[in-house]
């Protein structure tokens, strides 16, 4: 699945590159070597400088490389009117006898590219390629098409969000043509490059361009953003493709673009194989992937900020907010501190601190040095283990009490919509500080108030907590279920809440069951 996100600028087109296997005819015994073998790529290609033609290294590392196709079922509302005060009028008018509209499924497809590591089938890709977009949607099937057009199903073997890197393994005992990583860590600007992919669907295309720039910061953040550059066109479906050196080597994993259109527009970002390769391995056996964690909000340092702090433009990142249980707060690190080393290496927009952070092992203790009062302060910290990607976004994700929200069928537990008209969601320490409560609070935050409903009448409403239901506490959405499940089974018509609103003291509200 090629994700290309448009904005005016950087597109997210996610690629990934791979490896390959094959049988060299005349080898002893019929050894298995990569595709990209050096005693094959002596007969390639010269050893200085690019061919004359990429003829001959294209036809040696194509069947190496694969499309991928997958197939997502995705749960969508038959109801256009859900959510709104006029759903119940449409579902006793609708064709099903008067019933709740039933969801249905539709069918959703996507196109990428990867490469075959292995003999036995290992395939790299991206894992937006993989992952459904869409939260509704659910993976059903994987196809792996190789260059001599045979198709093949793969499952998941690993996939990392953090990276965007996914492993699977191809659903047959024959051996594959493969190849191998390259050391991208050697690459230079003006070096050729080859890009071996399934742009728009149209099968295997080849571009060739040069390398524009190593460990280029694109600005979007996160402890991977850190990508070679390249003029080799690059385009959606390339996502997942490997990007190949003259030796034939895997130095990269296309990945995303900069465009004002869409299209290729010659500023192409590819995973260096040197982050790439060892989080593949540990994907493919199986192991998880660790991140040590700081827990901090940081904001690179601009040409303002290097002015009015006095630090050199571009070193450093400036300590935005402390989260207040984090290893940071513990090792002492406060909002306003800039960060210029840690573990001994310059924090620059190429080397970022999520980037140096990510790279450690959580536990692992390490000196970090700050800019405070314009002194600059050694610190150990001893890193935490970073938390995934979902829940990285739920941190980052703010709570706006006020905001009309309608009540939206299928985001929260259906038995405490249907019998309390409440959408609800677990209390976090980001939606504390939004509604301005202790981040300690206990409780269930209420999403949304169907306004039809008895528990709208009684004016409770978005941004409201509830601590407790029939004198127990809820401080999950599981707690407040169990209570509503009980009043049902002991047959009572109304359930006693206690809310907590941020401008007055807890107030108990009896709301009806329906």
């Amino acid at each position: 699945m090629n994700k290309v996100r448009y904005v005016y600028g950087l597109s997210s087109a996610l690629l990934v590159g791979g490896a390959a296997i094959s049988l060299i005819t005349g080898s002893p015994l019929g050894a298995q070597v990569a595709q990209n073998d050096d005693a094959v790529m002596n007969r390639v290609v010269p050893v200085a400088g690019a061919p004359a033609s990429f003829a001959d290294l294209t036809a040696q590392l194509q069947p190496a490389v694969v499309n991928i196709a997958t197939r997502q079922r995705v749960e969508v509302q038959n109801n256009p009117f859900a959510g709104t005060p006029f759903a119940e009028l449409f579902n006793r008018r609708g064709g099903n006898g008067g019933g709740e509209a039933q969801p249905q499924t539709r069918e959703a497809q996507s196109l990428g590219s990867g490469f075959i590591i292995s003999a036995d089938g290992i395939v790299v890709t991206n894992n937006h390629v993989i992952s459904p977009p869409d939260t509704r949607a659910k993976l059903e099937s994987i196809t792996v098409t190789l260059a001599d057009g045979t198709e093949y199903e793969a499952d998941v073997i690993g996939a990392d969000a953090a990276s965007d890197l996914a492993v699977l393994k191809i659903r047959s005992n024959k051996t594959f043509p493969f190849v191998t990583f390259g050391d991208s860590a050697a690459t230079r600007v003006g070096d050729w490059v080859v890009a071996i992919g399934n742009p728009f669907g149209l099968g295997g295309t080849v571009t060739a361009g040069i390398i524009s720039a190593v460990y280029r910061n694109t600005g979007q953040g996160g402890a991977y953003d850190r990508y070679l550059q390249t003029d080799a066109s690059i385009n959606r479906g390339n996502s997942g493709g490997p990007l190949f050196d003259m030796r034939g080597n895997v130095i990269g994993i296309n990945n995303a673009i900069f465009s004002p259109s869409g299209g290729s527009v010659g500023i192409g970002f590819a995973i260096p194989a040197e982050i790439a390769a060892p989080i593949v391995e540990k994907l493919r056996s199986g192991q998880e992937i660790q991140r040590g964690y700081l827990g901090v909000r940081l904001q690179p340092i601009d040409e303002d900020l290097a002015l009015s702090l006095g630090v050199p433009k571009k070193r450093g990142e400036l300590v935005q907010m402390v989260e207040e249980t984090g290893p940071a707060a513990k090792a002492g690190l406060r909002s306003g501190d800039v960060l210029l080393k840690v573990n001994g290496k310059d924090v620059t927009a190429e080397q970022n601190v999520s980037f140096l952070v990510a790279n450690l092992q959580p536990g692992t203790t390490v000196p970090v040095e700050v800019l405070r009062d314009g002194k600059r302060v050694a610190i150990n910290v001893t890193l935490g283990k970073r938390p995934s990607e979902q829940e990285l976004a739920a941190q980052a994700e703010t709570f706006d009490p006020e905001s009309e929200e309608p009540m939206a069928p299928g985001t929260s537990d259906q038995t405490i919509e249907q019998k309390l008209g409440l959408q609800v969601m677990p209390m976090s320490a980001a939606v504390a500080r939004s509604l301005g409560l202790e981040a300690d609070l206990k409780g269930v935050v209420i999403a949304a108030v169907d306004p039809n409903g008895d528990a709208a009448r009684k004016g409770l409403r978005r941004g409201d907590i509830i601590l407790s239901a029939n004198y127990q506490a809820t401080p999950t959405v599981e707690a407040l279920l169990a209570q509503v499940q009980a009043a049902v089974a002991d047959k009572r018509e109304a359930i006693l809440l206690r809310v907590q609103r941020r401008t007055t003291p807890p107030a108990f509200v009896a709301v009806r069951l329906n």
